[in-house]
């Protein structure tokens, strides 16, 4: 990375932790393509929903030549409202509050990053096929 790694804390007070586990996620998504330019995550608290418990929200920024990846990763606030069965929804609930821990959160957010990072190399590299255009 040609930039050094920039963590903004929002609304949530850092942790050496969480530091921690963004800068090993960034190091690998090093591994997947190396002209990586500059990454900025911001770890926030955008509501302040005591009822339902605090969600967080990443966002990751990569620049990469020629382009900007962008993941903006959130919990739901209101996936269990949805109509669900019984079963269902006792289902929701329970992903539901799965969501409010930080460490998934960043999880899922770098998987996205990483197959949006893997699909961008794909594409500079050809490998992806394009049709012909059509007569």
């Amino acid at each position: 990375m040609r930039l050094p790694l920039s963590i903004v804390f929002r609304g949530i007070s850092p942790k050496d932790w969480i530091e921690t586990d963004i800068r090993r996620r960034v190091e690998k998504l090093n591994t997947y393509y190396r002209d990586i330019m500059s990454c900025r995550v911001t770890v926030e608290i955008p509501h302040w929903h005591h009822e339902k418990g605090n969600r967080f929200a990443l966002r990751i920024d990569l620049t990469v030549p020629g382009d900007e990846i962008v993941v903006d990763h959130e919990s739901s606030l209101h996936s269990s409202t949805q109509d669900f069965g019984a079963l269902e929804w006792a289902k929701a609930l329970e992903v539901e509050g799965m969501r409010k821990d930080l460490r998934l959160v960043i999880r899922e957010a770098f998987d996205a990053a990483r197959r949006q990072l893997q699909d961008y190399a794909g594409r500079q590299r050809g490998a992806v096929k394009t049709h012909e255009a059509a007569l």
